[in-house]
């Protein structure tokens, strides 16, 4: 018998690897890395994963409006990769997508009891190490302030701190490949949602630590721990599996 839709938990990874003509935010080399790895794993969990790649603005919102009435077994996942700000990244477009606005998409009868997770692989601001490649962005461009409030049962989980640049490099971003090693660990994949996350904070936090670098390196590393925003988050969530 075939599945029907909402008989599996989703996952949509949203990334913006190469900014339209005129744009001036950089390519982002590493994105297809983190895709097949996210898309291999999270298969393996029984997600219906989907991959969309260097959208605009406005079809991001479009996208996240649809799939936010979409049914779904337990979990909605999503991960947000791309240039950002402190409250939102950036399309291909260039123009700010508020990360507030799709958090909300999904406050709705449709998801109602149902876990939603999102990913935020981009720059918070501009702090950051020498040396290294960054999803950063310039930031007398645009300012930004964050909407804090999330739908319950969400968790969203970022890959630095406000105000710090979030690390890639072209094999991957640390924060996306060290979310990839976690999930394909057994032990992880039974845990409650609020508890793996804050795994993964820990080990983000403390396996790459930034480190000086020169600038011919490559290195990866990150300044200080990535976040997870609990308070709106109910306690009792589901496992990933």
């Amino acid at each position: 018998m075939p599945l029907h839709r909402g008989d599996r938990n989703r996952a949509l990874l949203v990334s913006v690897a190469q900014f339209d003509y005129g744009v001036s935010l950089s390519r982002r080399p590493g994105v297809s890395k983190d895709e097949k790895k996210l898309h291999k794993t999270l298969s393996k969990l029984g997600f219906k994963v989907d991959i969309h790649r260097d959208l605009s603005c406005e079809e991001i919102h479009q996208l996240f409006m649809e799939e936010s009435q979409q049914p779904v077994k337990d979990c909605f996942l999503a991960v947000l990769s791309s240039h950002g700000s402190e409250g939102c990244i950036f399309g291909a477009d260039g123009k700010p997508v508020r990360l507030s606005h799709i958090f909300n998409y999904f406050d709705n009868k449709c998801m109602e009891n149902k876990a939603k997770l999102f990913f935020i692989q981009a720059c918070r601001g501009d702090g950051l190490d020498v040396g290294v490649e960054v999803d950063s962005v310039d930031a007398a461009q645009e300012t930004f302030s964050p909407d804090p409030s999330v739908p319950i049962d969400t968790a969203v989980v970022y890959a630095t701190p406000p105000g710090y640049a979030a690390f890639s490099h072209p094999q991957g971003s640390v924060f996306l490949q060290t979310l990839v090693t976690m999930l394909e660990e057994n032990g992880n994949r039974n845990l409650e949602l609020t508890r793996l996350m804050t795994r993964l904070c820990h080990r983000v936090a403390y396996t790459f630590q930034a480190k000086e670098a020169g600038k011919d390196t490559g290195a990866l590393g990150l300044a200080t721990s990535a976040l997870i925003d609990t308070e709106y988050t109910r306690k009792r969530i589901p496992s990933i599996s």
